[in-house]
This record gives structure tokens, C-alpha cells and sequence, in this order.
């Protein structure tokens, strides 16, 4: 069996909990790593909680963000994020930074985390 842990990075972009706002991550730098993926996971929706998933991109960590373009994504997010749930999405832009934004369009909550997982580094194992 081949071992993935020592090539993959997991960065923590949303920490589970349980959302009443939109939330925006903290840029992610994906310096060191030549793709990217998205991965969300949902609970329990209160209130009709309503929200909807993004990327965006930017080549500076306190630059301009812009949502990534749909040709620059392998897969696509949902409409509306459902309870109980587990979405993927595939980044391959060319941007070095990335943050998740989950909007609150309607409703109350809903119980959601994020992170972006790194793969194939410049340099392994990963630590």
C-alpha cells in the first residue's frame, strides 16, 4: 500500500462549529504544493440555514480576492450546502493564496468545516 499522509498538507480552513454567519478563512498559501482540494463537511442545519460554498484566489495574502472561475475548478460546489454532507472540489489555478467562504443567504445555521488539502509537494515527506 502506498502512503499518502507523507504527501499530502491538511491546512484548517473553517474549524467545525457550528456557523450563524458567512464565514471567509484566512488565506491559505499553497507555496510548496502543485495541486489543491476543498473538502466540507456538514451536520445538523438550523433554521433552514441556507449557505453557499466558494474559492477564492489571490497571488498576495492581503491582496484582492476573486472568486475562482468555474474552468478553474475540478468539480463544482452546490447551490446550497445540505446536512449531513461531505463535498470536494478540486482547485488547479495558478494563484499562490486560497480562501473558503461559506454565505449565509437565509436561515439561522448550519454545522460545517473546511479544509484544503495539499498535494503533490515540491518536497516529501511532508511533514
Amino acid at each position: 500500500m502506498r502512503d499518502l499522509q507523507s504527501n499530502i498538507g491538511v491546512v484548517a480552513a473553517v474549524a467545525p462549529a457550528t456557523l450563524t454567519a458567512t464565514n471567509t478563512s484566512a488565506a491559505i498559501d499553497l507555496q510548496g504544493f502543485n495541486s489543491a482540494c476543498v473538502v466540507i463537511n456538514t451536520g445538523a442545519i438550523g433554521g433552514a440555514g441556507n449557505f453557499t460554498p466558494k474559492l477564492t484566489e489571490c497571488d498576495t495574502s492581503g491582496g484582492v480576492y476573486t472568486d475562482v472561475a468555474a474552468g478553474d475548478l475540478v468539480g463544482t460546489f452546490p447551490e446550497a450546502l445540505e446536512a449531513a454532507s461531505v463535498y470536494k472540489v478540486g482547485y488547479i489555478g495558478n494563484k499562490r493564496f486560497l480562501k473558503t467562504v461559506l454565505t449565509l443567504n437565509s436561515g439561522t445555521n448550519i454545522a460545517a468545516g473546511a479544509v484544503l488539502v495539499l498535494g503533490d509537494p515540491a518536497q516529501a515527506p511532508v511533514a
